[in-house]
């Protein structure tokens, strides 16, 4: 089998194309032949040594992929070679080949791309997580989306369109403004050029927002917690304010943790706001709560209400390309490896 290796804590030409045995199946296992896998920020934060669950190099990373059953491991029933299937996977999805447990291997519904498969599962989990499965988000609420334009901002932004009266607020590069309106953003902001928090309050007025997608950190994550109005709750997902360049900067990490809020429960009380955090990958053993809400994901699919949008797709060997295309901001919506 074939695999994108992160040889090295570094660039994105640290990556490296590798040979190594196709993997065997064991109990209750079975092995899919990738046909495409999805690329996310927590790759890049890998590569980088950013993120601590990571495995040490030499590793293989990558969370999501689509393909076909190659073979099962024993202890497996009513599953054929050739089945197409979507899978989260536990890192290592960035390969020809991966093996999950059966049970993680959900059957790809007519109709739906293998690209589509691959795109959805770590995006789409993550945003119908922090919209419905951290709070109640009432009809006519006002919502920031941080990276709009990105696989989570995107899936957010679908996911929000199906709230009765929803308005919502999205920050991205000034290019990526006519294509975020017709996504449904109905304020579109330039991070680059605009403070967005006064943006927001000139827009809506003082502590106006019902709901943060806060996949920033650091100073942004204090910004953002400012506009809340009462009841309104702000959602962690990221950190992508500690990367700021192809290498690792110590004084970059420090100087955003050191700017985050420090969140006092006495004046969380009194202003009535929330705080919470999603990181999916925290959620592995959750398989009856990811299987639940996968499958209304899959049934909103279905129904033409959520469809991924595949910005671009790279095969493994231009694994270096496609990191960098993510991390300078270039990609709208998702990007895919085709191995």
């Amino acid at each position: 089998m074939r695999s994108l290796t992160i040889t090295k804590y570094g660039p994105p030409e640290v990556l490296q194309l590798r040979e190594a045995p196709d993997p065997e199946p064991g109990e209750g296992e079975v092995v899919i032949r990738v046909r495409a896998s999805g690329l996310n920020f927590a790759d890049i934060v890998a590569r980088l040594g950013l993120y601590p669950d990571a495995p040490k190099p030499p590793c293989v990373v990558g969370y999501e992929v689509a393909g076909e059953i190659e073979c099962a491991g024993t202890g497996v029933a009513g599953r054929a070679a050739g089945e197409r299937v979507l899978a989260l996977t536990r890192f290592k999805g960035h390969a020809d080949r991966v093996i999950v447990p059966a049970a993680q291997a959900i059957p790809l519904p007519a109709g739906m791309s293998m690209e589509e498969g691959a795109a959805l599962p770590v995006n789409y989990l993550t945003a119908y997580r922090m919209i419905h499965g951290t709070g109640v988000l009432p009809p006519g609420a006002r919502v920031l989306v941080h990276m709009a334009a990105g696989g989570v901002g995107l899936a957010a932004i679908q996911l929000l369109r199906l709230v009765p009266g929803v308005t919502i607020f999205g920050t991205s590069s000034a290019s990526k403004h006519e294509f975020l309106r017709k996504e449904g953003v109905h304020h579109p902001i330039d991070y680059r050029t605009a403070d967005y928090a006064q943006e927001v309050r000139r827009i809506a007025g003082e502590k106006a927002l019902h709901l943060v997608l806060d996949p920033l950190g650091g100073k942004d994550t204090k910004k953002s917690y400012r506009l809340l109005a009462p009841n309104g709750r702000l959602v962690a997902f990221g950190f992508a304010n500690m990367v700021g360049g192809t290498t690792r900067s110590v004084v970059r990490v420090v100087g955003q943790l050191l700017s985050m809020p420090r969140f006092n429960p006495i004046e969380m009380m009194n202003s009535n706001r929330t705080v919470t955090g999603v990181n999916l990958g925290h959620l592995w053993s959750e398989t009856e709560l990811l299987g639940r809400e996968m499958a209304a994901l899959l049934a909103l699919h279905s129904e033409g209400k959520i469809r991924p949008r595949v910005d671009k797709v790279f095969p493994l060997a231009e694994g270096p390309a496609a990191h960098r295309y993510i991390q300078e901001r270039k990609n709208v919506g998702k990007v895919l490896f085709a191995p």
